[in-house]
């Protein structure tokens, strides 16, 4: 449910941003959420329709939600893996000397400013 409160954060930084640029609208704003980053796309998409509709500035604004796969790398036979499939241990060498590389992302990649 921690998705409403960064649907609220995200709101309070782009009308701030809005203030500083002088922006009159703000047509989408994409977002880059890791797949285990703990953030529901689903959830943010929903949160979002209704949040939006408080703001004057985002009322009309789209957003888009870019996926990020999670991605391990092994230090011990330097190969990268699907995290999600198969967690900390290497499905080549077996190892779990391993660490994420993507995946845990959450940011405002683009904001479409009028």
């Amino acid at each position: 449910m921690h998705e409403l409160g960064t649907i609220i954060y995200i709101i309070d930084t782009i009308e701030k941003l809005a203030v500083e640029e002088k922006l009159t609208a703000v047509g989408s704003i994409t977002l880059e959420v890791g797949e285990v980053s703990g953030i529901i796309p689903d959830y943010l998409k929903d949160y979002w329709l209704y949040a939006r509709k408080k703001s004057e500035l985002l009322k009309e604004t789209e957003l888009k939600i870019l996926d990020i796969s999670a991605v391990t790398f092994c230090q011990n036979c330097e190969k990268t893996y699907s995290t999600v499939k198969y967690a900390k241990e290497c499905p080549y060498c077996h190892s779990t000397d391993t660490f994420l590389i993507t995946g845990n992302e959450f940011t405002i990649k683009e904001i479409e400013a009028m």
